[in-house]
């Protein structure tokens, strides 16, 4: 977009919370807000780490609107930036936003805003920092601050580097009056040491919110047929919700939005392999519609801003404990109940032991993937709350059990396990270590396959010695022991089972091992409590709920904008429960400032008139 003249926008008042009070509208800040605000209003240097919906967003808009000068923003996704400014300009704030989407002439006359002080906040994608049309326009303009957002994309050890965030070293050498504050979502002790390193941090007072997302339930099941299992966890919990698919695959993933679609849900690809086009045009479904469900590869997600997300689900298994809290942190956004949903089953540890196995990356980058993929399936096979075990990996202790996950609605059972984990290894060594899991279940529950019979594993010792285990039991068996690392999978021979030196004090001592047992399928079992939008509303509240999206979506039509950045779906619910009388009283709802109250204060007011 192109900004505005500032006469054309209120001004902006010039403490915090009145910006916050009368821009955002909120009345209060949220946990550490007010001490980074203040802290960066003074002029000082600052590292964020506050979760996703923790309002990381406030606490450099905001000092931004009350320093002189324009407060400069990096973003590493164009669609985000466009988000960022959209939801300002709504606010009343002259926030324009600078990258390679635009045609030329746009950029001029944004740099020149900047340049002739006409801007509050200009987001800007990393490359174009180094760029001589930017450089002269910041060198001429008055800055507020530099904020880097995602800044663990400049760390090498965090999930999602980008090199051109190692250029921001630059915003100090060249401007080193001027404060700054990186922040992120994720990045465990080593990422946020490596991120002061980078962006010379070192003096910067450092920020770190609890990482806690008390409205997400999370929960792991045993893959079994994960496209119905998907489809019934949408039907039966998230029904016309909004959500996120990922999957490890391009393949994987056109095949299941396909065949979601085909299911009657509203599915949607995306990832690198499609045309440029087709993802915008996907990307901006997603944020512009409701209910739309985005089936993706790790491509999409990082800075979607799109509050009423009600689940994150995961068809295969994520690399990190970091991967997997960046991505599920997508979810409910506006504080809302919501749900992080992942299938995980023995291909899943297979595939990825294998890639790593078979990686030709130094012994040291080895060695660090594989102690965060230990985490991640160690998280998978837990018997302890997921909360506490997700925390404790980032660095958070939980002083007691959630009470919000699989494992507390549900706890598992643990089971003596030595004997059967002994008959598989025993399996796959008689079997010559390389065939795959289905292949040795059918050997020890002495299924006479047409490969069985082949190979002649008929005949052999361990053949029909555990009948009395299920194939889910002995899938389980095999994919905990992939787990712990006493078996794993031989690139060399197609994904066949091996042992470990780590095996023996099991098979060979029968040192004793305990196993999780995987609770029953979710028909033979009572219903968990679901993660959808549990706020009770009467039956006229739901009818005037909906009657608001309606009204919110023909506006967000009309600006050409998301339809939350209108207005929150937790906005209108508090709309919906408070019924404000007048515009006064209106006003005293969260998220209505100054400028959605003099835009839509009257309509809203209106609506609640008609349904009386």
């Amino acid at each position: 977009m192109t900004a505005l003249p500032l006469s054309d926008y209120p001004s902006a008042p010039s403490k915090p919370l009145a910006v916050l009070q009368s821009v955002f509208g909120y009345d209060r800040f949220r946990g550490p807000q007010a001490e980074i605000v203040t802290h960066v209003v003074a002029g000082g240097d600052a590292l964020v780490l506050m979760p996703t919906g923790g309002g990381k967003s406030l606490c450099y808009q905001i000092p931004a609107l009350v320093r002189d000068g324009c407060g400069i923003v990096v973003s590493p996704l164009i669609a985000l930036i466009q988000d960022q400014v959209a939801a300002l300009t709504e606010a009343g704030v002259a926030a324009a936003g600078l990258h390679s989407g635009q045609e030329p002439g746009e950029q001029r006359e944004i740099l020149r805003a900047l340049a002739d002080g006409r801007l509050d906040l200009l987001y800007i994608a990393p490359e174009r920092i180094q760029t001589p049309s930017f450089l002269e326009a910041a060198d001429h303009a008055r800055l507020a601050l530099f904020a880097i957002d995602e800044a663990h994309c400049v760390s090498q050890w965090g999930h999602d580097f980008r090199p051109d965030y190692r250029a921001l070293t630059l915003l100090h050498e060249r401007w080193p009056w001027v404060p700054r504050i990186a922040l992120t979502a994720t990045a465990d002790p080593p990422t946020r040491d490596d991120i002061i390193r980078q962006l010379k941090l070192e003096a910067a007072r450092q920020f770190v919110m609890s990482f806690d997302r008390p409205n997400i339930t999370y929960r792991v099941i045993a893959k079994k047929d994960p496209r119905r299992q998907l489809l019934g966890f949408i039907k039966d919990e998230h029904a016309g919700d909004a959500g996120i698919i990922y999957c490890s695959t391009r393949k994987r993933v056109d095949e299941t939005a396909a065949w979601l679609k085909d299911q009657g849900i509203p599915a949607l690809p995306y990832h690198a392999g499609l045309d440029a086009g087709v993802r915008e045009a996907h990307q901006t479904r997603f944020l512009r519609e409701e209910g739309i469900v985005m089936v993706a590869t790790i491509a999409f997600g990082m800075g979607i801003d799109k509050p009423n997300v009600r689940f994150v689900a995961h068809l295969d298994l994520p690399k990190s404990i970091e991967a997997y809290y960046q991505e599920t942190g997508r979810a409910g956004r506006d504080g809302l109940p919501a749900t992080a949903w992942m299938a995980y089953g023995l291909q899943d540890v297979a595939m990825h032991r294998q890639r790593l196995e078979a990686s030709t990356a130094p012994d040291d980058h080895k060695r660090r993937e594989k102690a965060k993929l230990d985490a991640m399936l160690a998280y998978c096979e837990t018997a302890e709350c997921r909360r506490t075990f997700l925390l404790r990996q980032l660095g958070e202790a939980l002083p007691e059990p959630c009470g919000n996950c699989d494992i507390c609605h549900e706890p598992v059972e643990t089971w003596e396990a030595t004997e059967a984990a002994r008959k598989a290894m025993s399996a796959i060594y008689r079997t010559g270590q390389r065939f795959g899991a289905e292949h040795l279940i059918a050997v020890l529950r002495g299924e006479r396959t047409d490969k069985v019979a082949e190979h002649g594993h008929d005949r052999l010792k361990t053949f029909g010695v555990g009948s009395d285990l299920s194939k889910d039991a002995w899938r389980s068996v095999f994919r905990q022991l992939l787990a712990l690392g006493l078996i794993t999978a031989d690139p060399e021979a197609f994904g066949g089972l091996c042992l470990t030196d780590a095996a023996r004090p099991v098979l060979v001592d029968a040192e004793p091992l305990h196993l999780r047992r995987d609770p029953a399928p979710r028909a033979e079992r009572r219903a968990a409590p679901t993660g959808r939008r549990t706020v009770e509303l009467t039956a006229q509240e739901e009818r005037l709920f909906q009657a608001f999206r309606a009204w919110r979506m023909d506006l967000a039509r009309d600006h050409k904008v998301p339809p939350y950045v209108i207005l929150t779906d937790a906005t209108l619910i508090d709309i919906v429960r408070t019924r404000p009388r007048g515009l006064e009283a209106l006003s005293r709802i969260p998220g209505i400032g100054r400028s959605k109250l003099d835009r839509y204060g009257d309509a809203i007011l209106d609506q609640l008139r008609h349904f009386g």
